[in-house]
């Protein structure tokens, strides 16, 4: 049954909302459009403000729903054996890597995806919502500031690992801040990772506004 879930959260972080929401109301691509990011962003900056928005409600959901559900599919409550607690924040390692990478690695889009922005914030919301919020903060005063979605998202997930440390006792599983403190910082790598375009872009001012303009150096 565990493995099976666990199939069944990488499907669902699979699923490419971004790509299915422009082709069904708008009948294109995103691939073809914009950054070609088939993610909230470039939905928003390139087709629909509104199914921008949408599409980012549900890349957050399809992050939080499979790891927030965790500690109840193992009945966590009723559980007092530290192996047992240990086994679980380890598994909710897994299921949280599993739907961001099944996110940024869609197997319905030829193992190509988003950045793992969105599906990352649903999945620490889960985590820690606590830390989790003071990133979104950092998120949304550089964007405000910059008008650089790319450059928001390094800056807050930067800052993931810095609120998971701080706030460990609002963990999912409270005596798991050392394990879920290396995991953020594995999850903050692979999105600099996936951010080293948006990064050079970002240094020779070529990089999108949120607004779809470009920055002018």
């Amino acid at each position: 049954m565990y493995i099976v879930y666990l199939i069944f959260v990488y499907v669902l972080g699979s699923i490419p909302f971004a790509w299915i929401i422009a082709k069904v109301f708008k009948n294109v691509d995103i691939r073809k459009y914009g950054s070609g990011n088939p993610g909230a962003t470039n939905v928003y900056r390139t087709i629909s403000k509104p199914l921008g928005v949408l599409t980012l409600i549900l890349d957050v959901l399809k992050g939080f729903i499979p790891v927030y559900l965790v500690p109840y599919f193992w009945n966590l409550n009723t559980a007092k054996e530290s192996v047992f607690v240990n086994s679980v924040v380890y598994y909710i390692i897994i299921v949280s890597l599993l739907v961001i990478l099944g996110h940024v690695f869609s197997i319905f889009l030829k193992f190509k995806g988003g950045k793992g922005v969105a599906v990352g914030l649903g999945v620490f919301l889960a985590i820690n919502p606590i830390a989790t919020l003071c990133s979104l903060t950092v998120f949304m005063v550089v964007v405000v500031l910059t008008k650089y979605v790319s450059l928001s998202s390094i800056f807050a997930s930067i800052t993931l690992p810095i609120g998971m440390y701080f706030f460990s006792n609002h963990n999912i599983i409270k005596s798991s801040s050392y394990e879920l403190l290396i995991f953020s910082v594995i999850v903050v790598l692979l999105v600099i990772i996936r951010h080293i375009s948006n990064i050079k872009r970002l240094l020779n001012g070529t990089e999108n506004k949120i607004s779809g303009s470009k920055s002018s150096k």
